[in-house]
This record gives structure tokens, sequence and C-alpha cells, in this order.
């Protein structure tokens, strides 16, 4: 049965993955505490201005992506893909999750939601 809430999604998940996901919802509140969490397509998304941010767990790896990924400052190389807006952290342990980072993520994604608008609107993009 598909999860109706973020919460079922996080609870039908075992250990670090569960741990995790926990940890960037926190992370998430707090860079962007008017962002609304819903599920859509089957995951966790974020929206404020549009969606801005999704999650998708894996059996060994968490994918914590953002829809204007191509757009964010990422000094370290942190994100990955190939397309022409969205880039994703892939996470494969609780301890890899880089909390800084994806807290500047964040605030760089509501930014830019902020000002452009919703970035499924081609319009927007």
């Amino acid at each position: 049965m598909a999860a109706k809430t973020v919460d079922e999604y996080a609870g039908a998940f075992p250990g670090w993955q569960a741990e995790t996901i926990g940890a960037i919802r926190q992370i998430i509140r707090e860079a962007a505490p008017k962002a609304t969490e819903s599920i859509k397509w089957a995951q966790p998304v974020w929206e404020e201005n549009g969606p801005m941010i999704w999650l998708k767990a894996y059996k060994s790896y968490i994918n914590l992506g953002f829809w204007r990924g191509v757009e964010l400052t990422d000094p370290k190389g942190l994100l990955e893909g190939d397309g022409n807006l969205m880039r994703h952290i892939k996470i494969s342990s609780a301890q890899e999750l880089n909390k800084p980072a994806v807290k500047r993520f964040v605030a760089q994604a509501v930014k830019l939601n902020r000002a452009k608008g919703d970035p499924t609107r081609k319009a927007n993009r």
C-alpha cells in the first residue's frame, strides 16, 4: 500500500534510512519553515511556491533531489545528475548525510522558487 503521509513513508524503511529521512525532514523544517510536506509522485515532496525538493528511498540509498538543482551553488560537487533542471544527492548511510550542505541547498531552493515561481511550469524555468 502506498504511503499517504511522509510519516508513513519514513516508517516503511528500517534503521539508517528512517533515521536519515528524519534528519533530512528536520533540516528542511529549519531551512524552509514555510514549506509544505506531502506525498506526490509516490514520494515525499516539499513545496514553497511550487515543488523544490523530493526524497526517494531505495534499498541501499536515499536520493534527495532538487528541482532547480542545476542552479544551486555546489562548490564540493555533491549534486549528481545530467538533466537540464534537476540534481540529487545520493546518501548511502546516516553518517554520509552532509547536514550543512543540505541546509544550504534547501535555503537556495527556497530563494529560487520565491524568485522564479513553480519550476514545473515551463514559463518559470
